[in-house]
C-alpha cells in the first residue's frame, strides 16, 4: 500500500527521544522543534518532526524504528528507501505500519568524521559538539543558528516567524556565525540587516 503523502500524525520529540536513548549516534532534532526546544516552550504547531544524522550512521537510527518503513520523497512520491533512492533525497520519511501515519524525517547530513558539513555549503563545518545542544531532560537539537540557516532558503512566513520569535535570544557570537553563513549561502538575505543592526 503506498502511504498518502499528507498523512502526518508526527512524534514529539521526546518520543523519537526515548526510542532513541543509548544510541551512539551524533543525531539531534533539527528545524521548527529545534528553536523550540531553545526557547524551553513549543510557540506553534508543528506538522513534522524532522531529526538529522550524519548520513553514514542512517541505519543505526533506522534499526531503532523496525515498526516503520522508510521512504525517500522523490519527484513528488515517496519510494522505499534503498542504497539506491537514499542517493535521491538528504530526507527519510518514517511510516509507522500500524498507525498509517507518518512520524518522522530523518535527515541524513554530510559529515567528516566528528565534524558536520552544512549541506547549502562544503565549506561550513563546526565540529558536532559544537552544534548540538541539549534540553535540560536531555533531548538533543541542532543549534539555532544553524537552523536559521536552512531556514533562511525558503524563507515561508512560518520561517521568518521563527526568525523574529528567537532572534532576541541570539547572543553576539550567535548572530556572527549566522551573518557570515548567510554572506557566504544567501549573500542578499534580508535577515542580514537584523542580525547586524
Amino acid at each position: 500500500m503506498q502511504p498518502d503523502i499528507e498523512a502526518w500524525d508526527a512524534w514529539h520529540p521526546r518520543v523519537i527521544a526515548d526510542r532513541l536513548a543509548g544510541v551512539e549516534v551524533a543525531w539531534y532534532v533539527a528545524a521548527g522543534w529545534a528553536l523550540d526546544l531553545f526557547h524551553g516552550a513549543q510557540t506553534r504547531v508543528h506538522e513534522d518532526t524532522e531529526i538529522a544524522v550524519p548520513a553514514t550512521y542512517f541505519h543505526r537510527i533506522a534499526s531503532r524504528f523496525t515498526d516503520c518503513r522508510f521512504c525517500v520523497p522523490h519527484d513528488g512520491e515517496l519510494v522505499p528507501a534503498t542504497d539506491e533512492t537514499l542517493k535521491d533525497s538528504h530526507q527519510t520519511w518514517a511510516w509507522e505500519q500500524a498507525s498509517g501515519k507518518w512520524r518522522l524525517d530523518v535527515f541524513r547530513e554530510p559529515h567528516d568524521g566528528p565534524t558536520w558539513i552544512c549541506r547549502r555549503d562544503e565549506g561550513i563545518r563546526r565540529p558536532y559538539h559544537e552544534i548540538i545542544e541539549f534540553t535540560p531532560d536531555g533531548i538533543p537539537f541542532l543549534a539555532p543558528e544553524i537552523v536559521l540557516l536552512f531556514k533562511a532558503k525558503a524563507a515561508r512566513d512560518k520561517d521568518t516567524a521563527d526568525f523574529h520569535g528567537v532572534l532576541p535570544k541570539l547572543d553576539r557570537q550567535r548572530r556572527r556565525w549566522l551573518d557570515d553563513a548567510l554572506g557566504l549561502v544567501h549573500p542578499d538575505h534580508s535577515w542580514r540587516g537584523s542580525l547586524t543592526g
